[in-house]
C-alpha cells in the first residue's frame, strides 16, 4: 500500500505546478515594508511576488488574487496577525516540482488580550484557507526522522584523535596545516632542509602561500638546519619563530602558531645530546573553534634513547662466602653481552622470585656494582641462589610526531538513514529509549567533513543513555527527528503567561498561532514546513486544523489528493495535526514533538481512511481541552459542564493524553512511532455516536464494529500507560443527575469488528503486525475486542507486555477471538537505564542483580502475557528474560490484578520458546501480599488456561489452575508450588450466576466430590447494582451445590458460557424452608436483544428424574430437608467456536423463588455433606510428561508423589508408604521413616535409605548425621510407614530440610525437603492420622531465587 501512494503521489504531483510559482509570467513585485497597521487585501486577479520581508497588520487573499514568495538568497520575514486565504484566493510557496530553497518565514503576532476583532471561524493569529481558497507550501525535501545506528552515552565523545609519527626515513622539517575550526588536518608536506636548498625554498614558499588563520604545527624530525638558508628562516621569523635562527645540528624543534597571530606561537628548541643521550622539544596549545570545539595540538621532535635487558646472568652461587654478581666479574665472564654502564638492574632466583620477596638480607643491589648476598647476614646462614641481568642503553633514534587531541563539545550521531537534506544549525530531537520521556534531548548540527554519510555531528553530549541498536532481539534505537526546515511558520510568544485559565496549569503563553482548513477548499498540499509555537489552548486552534472537510481525496474531487508531509511541529501549545470531520487525508514524515494534548488527533469520531504515515510524536504533555487531554490536577479543577455535585476520578475520566489519538478506526497507521507521552502511544477510542458538528453522521455503535483500517510497523515506547490502547469510549451525552461526568469524559466501550460495521454480518479481526512497545511503564499494550491479532510484535521491559480482554460486556459480546502469534517477550533486557537523582524506580533485576531503571514498583510483578479474561491464543511466541526474585514474582506469564471479572478455560496457549527464564519463573498464579492484595476477588479465584502442547507446563493438553480451585482439580493434578498452579485436566466451562432481590449477597459454590473446599464468590458487580453476576468456571458433568452468606435471591438466571451441545452439570441451590419455585429455560438473543422461552421445568418427588430433561421440558427436585433445590443444566444447541454462547443464543435456566419471610440465611453445607458428598473421580486421564530429552530447555521438571497410608479389609489394618519418582515407586519396606535423595542438579535418584521407629526414639545420631553428609543441593523426599515417632531430637532433620519450626507431626507424614542454605517454594510437609500426599512438581536443577 505504501508503495502504491508513493507511485501514485509521483504520478499526481507535477500537475499541481509545472514550473517555479515565482517564475510565472505577469508577477507583480509587491514590498509592502513595514507596519503593524496596514491592512492588506489582495484580489480581483491581481497576482504579486513578494520579494523582501514586510511586516503588515493582516493579508486577505481572495477573487482571484494570488500572492508568490519570491525565492532569493535573502530570508524573507513576512509578519503579519493573520492571512486569510478566501474564495479563489491563492498562496504558493514553491511547488511539488520546485520546492522552495530559500528561508522563507511567516510570524503570527498578537496578543489574547487585543482588542481586535476574532474572525467568527479562523479566530486570531492563524493562517486560514476558507471556502474555495488555494494553499501550496513546498520546502526543501529532508528526511524527517529516522533512528540511531549505535548507542550514545552520556559525556560520550564519538570522534576519533589524530597521531602521526615518523622516525629514520622522513628527515626535515615536517608541516601540518590544521582547519581552526573543526582540528581536520588540511595538508601534510615535508622539507628536507638537509638535502637540499630548494627544499629550503620550497618551504618558504609553502609558509607564504597558506591563507592567514589556518594552524600550522611543525616539527624536525632528524636534521632540518643544513640547508635551511635564510628565506626560510625569515618566513619562519615573519610566522613568530624566535627559535629558528638557532635551529642546529640534529637539533629537536617543535613550533605551533595560526597564521596572522604571532601572539597565539607555542615553540621549543632543544640540543643534541649525542648518540647515547634523548633529547626533546615539545610544543602543545588548545585551539577554541567557532563550533564551540576544542582541540588540543601537540607537537614532539626528540631523539629517543630505547634500551633492553640482557640474558640472565648466574656466575656464582651460594656456596662459600655468599652469592656474588658483581659488575666488574661479568664483564670479564661475558665481555660481548654486556654494556659498560647498565641503566638498571633486576636479581631473582632460579624459580622467578624476586630477590626483594625472598626474604634473604641483600648486602647489595646496585646497577653500577651488581649483586652481592652474604651468607653471614642471613639467619639460617645460607643465601638462596641468584641470578642477575642488566638493561643497556641503545643508540638513540630520531622520532617526530604531531598529534590532535579532540575535546570537544560534540558528539557524532550514526543514523540508520542518510540524513537528506540535514545540515550545520539544524536543530533536531533524539527520542528517549527509557520509560520517560523526558530523556528526549535536542541538538544543533554541526559541520562534519569527516563523517561518513550515515553521520552528522551535534553540538554538545547527551545527558542520557539512547540506545541505538537492537537489544535482546527488540528494536529498541532512538527515533532522531528534524525540526528545522527552511520555512517557518510560527507564533510570536510572550515571555510569561497571561490573561486565560491556562496559567493556572502552564507558566509560558500558549496563544500561539494556528492554522485551519475551511470545508470546501479548492486545493491544499504542505510539505516541507515547520511550525514552532503554533496552537491555543482554546477549542479549535491547532498547528494543522482540517475541519470539517469531508473526503478530501479523490471521493472529494481533489486531484491529486490532499496531504501534508514532511513538517516539523514542535514546541507547541495544543496538539500536531487535527483531523476533524474530514476522510483522506495523508499525513506523512510529521515529527510532532513537545505539544500539549493529543498530537495527531481525530476528533468526533467519524474520521476515516486517513492515512498517518512515518510520524513520529515525542514529549507529548498534557492540556486543558478535553478531559482526555487532562492530568489529574486539571481534571479536578476543570469541571466545567459537569453536573453539580461531580467529583472526579482522574485516572477512570480523563488522563489519557496520547501520541496518537484514533477516534474510528477505519484509519491507517504505517511505519508510525509514539516515543513517549504522559500517558498512551495509541489510543483507539470510541465514540458510539459522532459529536460535535459531526452529529448523525453515522449510526450508534457504527464504530465499535467497523473494521480497523492497516497497523503496521508501528513502535511505542517511553510512555506512562500504555505504547497502545483499544479500548473505552468517550460520553457523548450531556452531564445529568444520573451522570454526572462532563461531556467527552472517558467511559467503557468495547470492539466487536464485523463486515461492513454490520454485527449482523461475520466478524472481521483487527490486525496488529509487526508492532514493537518497549518501555512503557505499564502496558506494552492493552487490547480490548471480539477479534484482535497480533503477528510479529515486539515487547520489553514493559510493566506488563501484553494483556487481551475479551469484549466484557455480556451478555451483548458476542465471544472473542484474540490471539498474539509469532512474537517476543523480553522481561528485563540489557537495555538497563540509568540511575538519575530523579528517577526513584532503580533497584536490582534480571538473573545478575544488577541495577537498573524499573516500570513501576521495585516489587512490581513484571509479566510478559498477562491472562485476563479471554478466551485468547498465544502461539508460536518466545519469552527472553523473565527472572523471579525473593520479593518480585516475574513471570513470563501471568493474570491481572485484583480481578473481579471471568477467567475462560479456552485461554491456549502453544509452541512456546523460554529463553534466559528458570522454569520457576514461566507462570506465577499470584499469593496474597503486595499488588496482589488478598486475592479475594472472584477473577483471582478462578484463573486457567490451556496448555495445548505442554511447551509451558512439559504436560501436553493439560491445563493450568490455581492451586486452591477445587472445582477444576481432581486427585491426579500435579501441583506446581513454584506458580502456585495445579497442572490438570478434564472438561471444562463456565456458568454464570446472575441474582437479583436481593443482589447483594456473596455466593458459595461447592463441588459434590470436594465437600470441604468451597470456592467462595463475591461478585463480578458492584454491591451496590440492581443485580449480581458470578462467573465460576467449572468442570463439567460434575455435581454441585450453591449457598449464600444470606437469605437466598429471590431471583437466579444461570447462564451457559463455553458449554458445547450437550454438556452439563448437576446443581442444587440452597433456599430457605417453605420456599415455592417457578423453573423456565430461554434463550437470549444478544443482537435483537431478545429472550425466547424454550422450556419449562416442573418440580417431581424423585431426584434421578432430573437427567431425564430436554430442551422443552426439564425437572427440578425440591429437597426440603437440606434445603437443596435440584436441576440438571444442559446445553441443547450447537457453538460457534469461539462464541460464549450457542449459535441460537445464550442458553439460560432462570429460578423465581418466592421466600417465607424472615428466613435465616441460606448456607446448606452441613446438611447437605455428606449426605450428596460423592467420590473424587478423573474423567479425563492425565497427560504423560514430555520425555527430558524432547525439551528444548536446560531446565525441566521432576515429577515427584509421596504417600503414606492405611487400609482396612474388615479388621485387617495395612500400612502403606513409597515416592515415586519420574513413574519409578520405591516402596518403604519397614516402619518408620524413608528417605530418597534425588541429585538436586539432574534430578537422578542416588540412594533411599530408612531408619525404624526404635532408631528415631532414641538419640537420632544415625539420621542426623546422615543427613549431614548429604551433599548441598540435595533433594530428599521422606515418607513414613506404621506408627510415626511423632516427637524427638530426630524431628529437628525436617527443620534442616526447610519444614516451617511450627509443624505437628501426625502417624502419616509426607515430606519433600531440600539440604541448602535456602528454602526454595516447593519444600512441603503433609501430616495426616490416616493419610498424607504430595504430588508435585519440582524444577530441576534446582532454582535460587536471588533476594529483592
Amino acid at each position: 500500500m505504501k508503495t502504491c501512494m508513493v507511485f501514485v503521489a509521483a504520478l499526481l504531483l507535477p500537475h499541481i505546478q509545472a514550473v517555479c510559482p515565482d517564475k510565472e509570467p505577469g508577477l507583480q513585485p509587491w514590498m509592502p515594508g513595514h507596519s503593524e497597521d496596514h491592512r492588506v487585501t489582495i484580489g480581483y486577479g491581481r497576482k504579486v511576488l513578494l520579494t523582501a520581508s514586510a511586516t503588515i497588520h493582516s493579508l486577505v487573499i481572495l477573487n482571484g488574487g494570488k500572492l508568490v514568495i519570491a525565492d532569493t538568497n535573502r530570508p524573507i520575514l513576512l509578519r503579519t496577525k493573520h492571512i486569510l486565504i478566501g474564495d479563489g484566493g491563492e498562496l504558493h510557496i514553491g511547488s511539488p516540482d520546485c520546492p522552495y530553497k530559500g528561508n522563507f518565514t511567516i510570524s503570527l503576532f498578537g496578543r489574547l488580550d487585543e482588542n481586535d476583532e476574532e474572525h467568527s471561524y479562523f479566530g486570531r493569529k492563524y493562517v486560514g484557507v476558507g471556502t474555495g481558497g488555494t494553499l501550496e507550501i513546498h520546502g526543501k525535501k529532508k528526511l524527517s526522522w529516522t533512528t540511531l545506528n549505535k548507542t550514545i552515552h552520556p559525556g560520550e565523545m564519538n570522534q576519533n584523535n589524530y597521531l602521526f609519527q615518523r622516525s629514520w626515513g622522513n628527515r626535515g622539517i615536517i608541516i601540518h596545516v590544521i582547519s581552526p575550526k573543526t582540528g581536520e588536518v588540511l595538508h601534510v608536506d615535508r622539507f628536507d632542509t638537509y638535502r637540499s636548498k630548494d627544499e629550503s625554498r620550497r618551504l618558504a614558499k609553502f609558509v607564504n602561500g597558506l591563507e592567514l588563520g589556518l594552524v600550522l604545527a611543525m616539527v624536525v624530525n632528524d636534521e632540518g638546519s643544513n640547508n635551511l638558508e635564510d628565506s626560510a628562516k625569515k618566513s619562519l621569523f615573519r610566522l613568530g619563530s624566535r627559535h629558528i635562527r638557532s635551529l642546529g645540528f640534529r637539533h629537536p624543534w617543535t613550533f605551533i602558531v595560526k597564521k596572522g597571530n604571532a601572539s597565539s606561537v607555542v615553540e621549543d628548541l632543544a640540543l643534541y645530546q649525542g648518540t647515547k643521550a634523548s633529547s626533546e622539544a615539545r610544543s602543545s596549545c588548545v585551539i577554541h573553534s567557532s563550533y564551540g570545539e576544542d582541540f588540543t595540538i601537540t607537537a614532539s621532535s626528540q631523539w629517543v634513547q630505547e634500551a633492553e635487558w640482557t640474558e640472565w646472568f648466574d656466575r656464582d652461587d651460594e656456596r662459600g662466602s655468599g652469592d656474588w654478581e658483581k659488575l666488574s666479574d661479568l664483564h670479564k665472564a661475558y665481555p660481548d653481552q654486556l654494556c659498560s654502564a647498565p641503566i638498571d638492574i633486576q636479581a631473582e632466583t632460579h624459580d622467578g622470585t624476586p630477590a626483594s620477596q625472598t626474604g634473604d638480607v641483600i648486602h647489595k643491589n646496585d646497577k653500577d656494582y651488581g649483586f652481592v648476598c652474604l651468607n653471614k647476614d642471613q639467619a639460617h646462614g645460607l643465601c638462596q641462589n641468584y641470578r642477575v641481568r642488566f638493561l643497556c642503553g641503545k643508540l638513540v633514534r630520531p622520532q617526530a610526531s604531531i598529534s590532535i587531541d579532540i575535546s570537544t563539545n560534540s558528539t557524532v550521531l550514526e543514523l540508520a538513514d542518510q540524513p537528506e537534506g540535514w545540515g550545520p544549525m539544524d536543530r533536531v530531537v533524539v527520542s528517549s529509549t527509557d520509560y520517560s520521556m523526558h530523556e528526549a534531548e535536542e541538538f544543533t548540527l554541526l559541520p562534519c567533513s569527516t563523517c561518513t554519510p550515515n553521520q552528522v555531528k551535534v553540538q554538545g553530549k547527551p545527558k542520557f543513555i539512547h540506545i541505538g541498536e537492537e537489544v535482546d532481539g527488540v528494536d529498541m534505537r532512538a527515533e532522531v527527528g528534524v525540526l528545522s526546515r527552511n520555512i517557518l511558520i510560527h507564533g510570536e510568544m510572550q515571555p510569561g503567561c497571561y490573561g486565560n485559565e491556562a496559567c493556572k496549569f502552564f507558566s509560558f503563553d500558549t496563544f500561539g498561532g494556528h492554522l485551519k482548513v475551511e470545508r470546501g477548499f479548492r486545493a491544499v498540499h504542505i510539505s516541507g514546513v515547520e511550525m514552532q509555537h503554533m496552537g491555543q489552548q482554546s477549542m479549535g486552534h491547532y498547528p494543522v486544523h482540517f475541519h470539517m472537510n469531508g473526503d478530501v481525496d479523490e471521493r472529494g474531487g481533489y486531484d491529486p489528493p490532499t496531504f501534508v508531509s514532511d513538517l516539523s511541529i514542535h514546541h507547541s501549545f495544543s496538539r500536531c495535526v487535527t483531523i476533524h470531520g474530514s476522510n483522506g487525508l495523508l499525513v506523512k514524515d510529521v515529527v510532532g514533538y513537545d505539544t500539549l494534548g493529543h498530537c495527531f488527533f481525530t476528533e468526533d469520531g467519524a474520521e476515516e481512511r486517513n492515512t498517518f504515515d512515518h510520524c513520529l510524536g515525542l514529549m507529548v504533555r498534557a492540556g486543558t481541552l478535553l478531559p482526555s487531554d487532562r492530568d489529574s490536577k486539571m481534571c479536578r479543577d476543570i469541571t466545567e459542564g459537569a453536573y453539580p455535585g461531580y467529583v472526579p476520578n482522574p485516572r477512570q475520566d480523563c488522563s489519557a493524553t496520547s501520541t496518537f489519538w484514533i477516534a474510528n478506526p477505519n484509519n491507517n497507521l504505517i511505519n508510525c512511532a509514539a516515543a513517549g507521552s504522559e500517558e498512551t502511544g495509541f489510543w483507539f477510542i470510541f465514540h458510539h455516536v459522532p459529536t460535535g458538528p459531526s452529529e448523525g453522521l453515522y449510526s450508534p455503535g457504527h464504530t465499535e464494529h467497523t473494521p480497523m483500517g492497516q497497523f503496521t510497523n508501528n513502535r511505542a515506547h517511553s510512555n506512562y500507560r500504555a505504547g497502545m490502547i483499544l479500548d473505552n469510549g468517550v460520553k457523548t451525552t450531556l452531564a445529568n443527575d444520573k451522570d454526572k461526568r462532563p461531556f467527552l469524559s472517558l467511559i467503557g466501550a468495547r470492539y466487536g469488528p464485523h463486515q461492513d460495521a454490520d454485527p449482523f454480518k461475520p466478524r472481521v479481526p483487527a490486525l496488529i503486525h509487526h508492532f514493537v512497545a518497549f518501555k512503557n511503564q505499564d502496558h506494552g499494550a492493552w487490547l480490548r475486542g471480539g477479534d484482535v491479532w497480533l503477528d510479529d510484535c515486539q515487547f520489553a521491559d514493559n510493566g506488563i507486555g501484553l494483556t487481551l480482554a475479551s469484549g466484557g460486556t455480556f451478555p451483548d459480546d458476542d465471544g472473542s477471538h484474540q490471539q498474539v502469534m509469532n512474537s517476543l517477550f523480553v522481561g528485563e533486557s540489557e537495555n538497563r537505564g540509568m540511575l538519575l537523582p530523579e528517577n526513584g524506580i532503580w533497584g536490582p533485576g534480571g538473573s545478575d542483580l544488577n541495577g537498573r531503571t524499573l516500570p513501576r514498583g521495585i516489587d512490581f510483578p513484571i509479566r510478559g502475557m498477562q491472562i485476563y479474561d479471554g478466551p485468547i491464543n498465544v502461539q508460536n511466541c518466545t519469552f527472553r528474560k523473565y527472572t523471579a526474585l525473593d520479593g518480585r514474582h516475574t513471570s513470563a506469564f501471568g493474570f491481572r490484578l485484583n480481578n473481579s471479572w471471568q477467567s475462560c478455560p479456552n485461554n491456549n496457549v502453544t509452541n512456546i520458546t523460554f529463553e534466559d527464564v528458570p522454569i520457576t519463573s514461566r507462570v506465577f498464579f499470584g499469593e496474597p501480599g503486595p499488588w496482589f492484595n488478598k486475592m479475594e476477588m472472584d477473577g483471582d479465584k478462578t484463573t486457567v488456561f490451556h496448555d495445548l502442547d505442554g511447551s509451558v507446563s512439559e504436560y501436553p493438553g493439560a491445563f493450568l489452575v490455581k492451586e486452591d480451585n477445587w472445582l477444576l482439580r481432581h486427585p491426579d493434578c500435579i501441583d506446581v508450588p513454584d506458580w502456585r498452579a495445579a497442572i490438570c485436566s478434564g472438561h471444562y466451562a463456565q456458568i454464570y450466576v446472575q441474582i437479583r432481590n436481593p443482589a447483594y449477597l456473596d455466593m458459595h459454590i461447592v463441588r459434590n466430590e470436594y465437600p470441604d473446599r468451597p470456592l467462595t464468590l463475591e461478585g463480578a458487580l458492584g454491591k451496590r447494582k440492581h443485580y449480581q453476576q458470578f462467573q465460576p468456571v467449572i468442570t463439567l458433568s460434575k455435581g454441585y451445590t450453591i449457598h449464600w452468606d444470606q437469605v437466598a435471591p429471590g431471583e437466579v438466571t444461570i447462564w451457559l458460557i463455553n458449554f458445547n451441545k450437550h454438556d452439563w452439570i448437576n446443581v442444587g441451590i440452597c433456599y430457605p424452608k417453605g420456599s415455592t419455585f417457578t423453573v423456565i429455560s430461554d434463550i437470549h438473543n444478544r443482537l435483537t436483544k431478545q429472550t425466547r422461552k424454550t422450556g419449562v421445568f416442573t418440580h417431581t418427588s424423585q431426584r434421578e428424574k432430573i437427567n431425564h430433561n430436554h430442551q422443552a421440558r426439564g425437572y427440578y427436585f425440591w429437597e426440603e430437608d437440606s434445603g437443596l433445590l435440584f436441576l440438571k443444566v444442559r446445553a441443547h444447541n450447537d457453538r460457534d467456536q469461539y462464541a460464549f454462547c450457542s449459535e441460537k443464543g445464550c442458553e439460560r435456566v432462570k429460578i423465581t423463588a418466592v421466600i417465607p419471610k424472615g428466613s435465616p440465611p441460606s448456607n446448606c453445607m452441613a446438611k447437605a455433606y455428606p449426605k450428596h458428598a460423592e467420590l473424587p473421580l478423573v474423567d479425563v486421564p492425565m497427560p504423560r510428561k514430555t520425555p527430558n530429552a524432547m525439551l528444548h530447555s536446560p531446565q525441566h521438571f521432576l515429577e515427584i508423589k509421596l504417600e503414606s497410608y492405611n487400609t482396612r479389609f474388615f479388621h485387617i489394618k495395612e500400612d502403606f508408604a513409597f515416592a515415586e519418582v519420574n513413574g519409578q515407586k520405591l516402596y518403604q519396606p519397614e516402619d518408620g521413616v524413608q528417605l530418597t535423595v534425588i541429585d538436586g542438579h539432574d534430578g537422578k535418584v542416588l540412594e533411599s535409605k530408612g531408619f525404624r521407629n526404635s532408631i528415631l526414639q532414641g538419640i537420632p545420631a544415625q539420621i542426623d548425621n546422615y543427613v549431614s553428609g548429604l551433599r548441598d543441593g540435595s533433594i530428599v523426599l521422606l515418607t513414613s510407614k506404621g506408627r510415626l515417632v511423632t516427637r524427638g531430637p530426630w524431628t529437628k532433620v525436617l527443620e534442616r530440610l526447610g519444614a516451617d519450626k511450627s509443624f505437628k507431626l501426625k502417624d502419616k507424614l509426607a515430606f519433600v525437603g531440600f539440604k541448602s542454605t535456602f528454602s526454595p517454594d516447593w519444600v512441603h510437609l503433609e501430616v495426616d492420622a490416616d493419610r498424607a500426599k504430595i504430588h508435585q512438581v519440582l524444577p530441576v536443577p534446582v532454582v535460587h531465587k536471588l533476594k529483592l
